[in-house]
C-alpha cells in the first residue's frame, strides 16, 4: 500500500511538471476545431479519479467511457484514465477541471460550499434502494441539476452521475449498534452532512483526504470511517479495520465533470460522443455496483471483518438522532425540500 502511494505521488509530480496540459497534446497542441485530420496527432483527454481500478465507477471509465470515445472518434481522441488519486485528491481534481488543466474529473462534492445544491449527493436516507438512486441520477432530475451547475460554474459541464456507494461505517472498535458510535473518532468527508451525522450519533468527526485515510486508520489517528463496502475493498481498508456496520445511511454519487473550454472546442459530433460515453459509463457503473454488493460483503467477511446489518429499528433510531441535522438543512436551503420531495417521488 505504501509503495502504491509513493508511485502515485511520483506520477502526479511527473504529470504536473512535464505532462499533458489542457487540450490534450504533450506538445501543447490545441484540440480546437473538432478533431484530427488523417495522420494528425490524436487529442488526448486526461481523466482523473480517486478510486482503485476495481471500483465500479473507475472500471466504467476504463471499459465504457474510454472504449466508446476512442472507438467512436476512430482514434482521433485518446483517453488516458488515472485512478487512485494519481492526479490529486478530489479538491485537486475539481480545481484542475475547473481551471482546464484536467479535461475530465470524477469527484464527489468538493464544491458543495460554493454550490450547496450539490449536498443532494450526500443527503441521508433519501432513496428506497440503489435502483431508485440510479433512476433519479440517470433521468430528468440529473439533467436539470447539470444545467444549473453549469450556470454556477461556466467553465465546467457535469455530464454524468454514477455511484460512489451506499455508505457504511467501519471501525477498529466494536461497532454493531447505534450505541457503539458514542466516543469513537471517525474520518468524515469535508461535508457538513457527513460531519453532522457522526456528531449527531455521539461520535467525533475529523476531515481527512481519502488518500491519507489508510495511514490515519493504520496509526490510530481515527478509529473508523464511513464509505461503501466497495471503497473499503478498493482502498484495502479491511486491512486496518475490524468491524463494519451496514447502515447504508447515504447512497452517495460521483459526478463526471468535463472542462467546458475543452468540450466547447470540439466539433458537435465529438461533443456528443463524449457526453454519450459519460452517460453510458454512469449506467454501467450503477448496474455493476448493484451486482457487487453481495460479493463485497462476502469478501470482507472472508478477510475477517465482522459485518453487522443495520436493523429497521436501528435505522429508525439513526434517522431520529440525525433529525436536527436534516431539519437544519431544510430550514437553511430553500431548494432542499422541493428537490428531496421530487426525488422521493420518482418511481
Amino acid at each position: 500500500m505504501k509503495l502504491t502511494k509513493v508511485l502515485a505521488l511520483g506520477l502526479a509530480v511527473f504529470y504536473a511538471t512535464g505532462g499533458v496540459f489542457a487540450g490534450g497534446t504533450k506538445d501543447g497542441g490545441s484540440p480546437q476545431g473538432g478533431g484530427a485530420s488523417p495522420g494528425a496527432k490524436p487529442i488526448t483527454i486526461k481523466v482523473g479519479d480517486n478510486w482503485g481500478v476495481t471500483h465500479p465507477m473507475a472500471a466504467a471509465m476504463d471499459n465504457i467511457f474510454k472504449a466508446q470515445v476512442e472507438k467512436n472518434t476512430n482514434g482521433a481522441i485518446k483517453v488516458d484514465v488515472y485512478h487512485d488519486g494519481t492526479l490529486g485528491n478530489e479538491g485537486d481534481l475539481w480545481n484542475g477541471v475547473r481551471n482546464g488543466t484536467i479535461e475530465v474529473a470524477i469527484v464527489g462534492t468538493p464544491m458543495n460550499q460554493e454550490y450547496p445544491t450539490m449536498m443532494i449527493s450526500d443527503w441521508p436516507f433519501l432513496y428506497r434502494d440503489i435502483a431508485h438512486a440510479k433512476k433519479v441520477w440517470t433521468g430528468p432530475i440529473a439533467d436539470e441539476v447539470n444545467a444549473e451547475f453549469h450556470q454556477k460554474f461556466p467553465s465546467v459541464y457535469m455530464i454524468g452521475w454514477g455511484p460512489n456507494s451506499a455508505r457504511t461505517f467501519t471501525s477498529n472498535k466494536s461497532l454493531a449498534s447505534v450505541d457503539d458510535f458514542k466516543g469513537q473518532k471517525f474520518r468524515m468527508p469535508g461535508n457538513p452532512i457527513h460531519v453532522g451525522i457522526a456528531e449527531n450519533l455521539g461520535a467525533s468527526a475529523q476531515v481527512i483526504p481519502l488518500g491519507e485515510l489508510f495511514s490515519a486508520l493504520e496509526t490510530g489517528v481515527v478509529d473508523g470511517q464511513d464509505n461503501g463496502m466497495v471503497t473499503v475493498i478498493s482502498q484495502a481498508f479491511y486491512e486496518v479495520q475490524k468491524y463494519l456496520y451496514e447502515t447504508n445511511h447515504i447512497v452517495a454519487t460521483l459526478e463526471i465533470l468535463v472542462s467546458a473550454p475543452f468540450l466547447d472546442g470540439l466539433s458537435p459530433e465529438y461533443q456528443k460522443v463524449i457526453k454519450d460515453a459519460a452517460k453510458a459509463a454512469s449506467v454501467q457503473a450503477w448496474d455493476d455496483y448493484m451486482k457487487s454488493l453481495d460479493n463485497d460483503r462476502a469478501f470482507l467477511q472472508s478477510k475477517g471483518v465482522t459485518v453487522t446489518p443495520c436493523s429497521a429499528s436501528d435505522q429508525a433510531q439513526i434517522i431520529q438522532m440525525i433529525q436536527p441535522l436534516t431539519d437544519g438543512l431544510y430550514n437553511q436551503y430553500s431548494w432542499a425540500k422541493p428537490l428531496t420531495d421530487r426525488i422521493k417521488a420518482v418511481q
